[in-house]
């Protein structure tokens, strides 16, 4: 095949209104920030990627992303794509502060690429499902009147499977919790229940809110980021005493953190986000979780169907992961089907 080069990596910022208040114990948002970045061969052949903004990754700045990107364009203008896997590695160590701007660029190439190949992503990947079902977030919006109508559509929807986000204030949490599993609309069903901490808790508040859980029969499946990411010693103390399995996510980023965290036994899992490791390293870390028999969650930011549709991508291909939160697309208006995809909540159905 001949070689095919790289003529014009571009950038176009985009905004959308969420539906709902989105708030972590990081910070809230009501509108969703990104760069779509597209880049483009000589042959015509072309990819996009979507580098989000989050409050978990402070460096990574909608100024700071376009400064970056703008100087990979440079360096990487003429180069052939075929080698692009060596390239975005050394981007990536070199500019570990912004893994989302590197990991935008890197599914922009990695799609540039197999486009130029006349290949499709999900069976690049390995083709395994044609449909997946994602679980769909709670915001910690105790005081906000759009949080039980949230609850009420996402009910609607079909949704079976709810990711609550709390925020490390045990008695605010307790209110919180309270009052979601007493709402008319989850007293019924058969629904599933996790947690996301967005390290906003200590060890002691960790455990008084598991004695909380058990004392009030609050049945939840996982526990995701407890503690500050690099509160390492925190994360072993709860690892050895949890009687429910911790996810990591803000603590992985990388192979590297990974290793620690399987070398000390720190996590029952790990939360693995194409926004933040990109495709190559995602594709590590997940054959290494999967050796070292960790649990397996694919997450996202909050993207336009641009991003979410590469860990869309990975999930069905691979058919590797236990826990799905995918749900970016369902705080956004968004049209039913996106190229091969259709979104049908909760879920996601890969055709031909």
């Amino acid at each position: 095949m001949a070689v095919d080069r790289i003529t014009h990596i571009r950038m176009k910022e985009v905004s959308r209104p969420l539906k709902v208040f989105f708030a972590t114990s990081l910070g809230g948002k009501s509108m969703m920030r990104s760069l779509i970045v597209t880049v483009i061969l000589e042959g015509g052949a072309s990819g996009s990627g979507e580098c989000p903004t989050s409050a978990a990754f402070p460096g990574d700045t909608m100024a700071a992303m376009k400064l970056r990107l703008a100087g990979w364009a440079r360096d990487l203008k003429g180069m052939p794509i075929e080698g692009w896997e060596d390239r975005v590695r050394t981007i990536r160590r070199r500019h570990a502060s912004f893994p989302m701007a590197v990991s935008g660029l890197e599914t922009a190439l990695f799609r540039a690429f197999l486009n130029h190949r006349g290949l499709r992503e999900v069976a690049w990947h390995g083709g395994k499902l044609r449909e997946i079902e994602t679980d769909i977030t709670i915001p910690f919006i105790p005081e906000d009147p759009g949080l039980f109508p949230w609850v009420d559509h996402a009910v609607k929807q079909g949704f079976r499977i709810f990711k609550i986000k709390v925020s490390g204030h045990v008695e605010e949490d307790k209110k919180f919790l309270s009052a979601i599993f007493g709402h008319p609309g989850l007293r019924t069903g058969d629904f599933t229940f996790r947690l996301d901490g967005n390290q906003g808790y200590t060890p002691r508040s960790y455990f008084q809110m598991i004695d909380f859980l058990e004392k009030t029969g609050i049945r939840t499946e996982l526990f995701e980021q407890p503690l500050p990411a690099d509160d390492y010693r925190g994360l072993r103390e709860i690892r050895r005493h949890s009687p429910i399995p911790v996810i990591l996510d803000e603590t992985v980023v990388g192979r590297e953190q990974l290793k620690r965290v399987i070398s000390e036994n720190l996590a029952g899992g790990v939360n693995i986000k194409i926004a933040k490791s990109g495709i190559l390293e995602s594709l590590d870390l997940l054959a290494m979780a999967k050796e070292a028999g960790l649990k397996l969650m694919i997450g996202c930011m909050t993207e336009t169907m641009v991003g979410l549709s590469a860990g869309i991508s990975l999930a069905a291909g691979t058919g590797a992961f236990d826990y799905i939160d995918l749900d970016g697309i369902y705080f956004l208006h968004h049209l039913k089907k996106y190229g091969a995809i259709e979104i049908r909540p909760p879920c996601f159905f890969i055709g031909e």
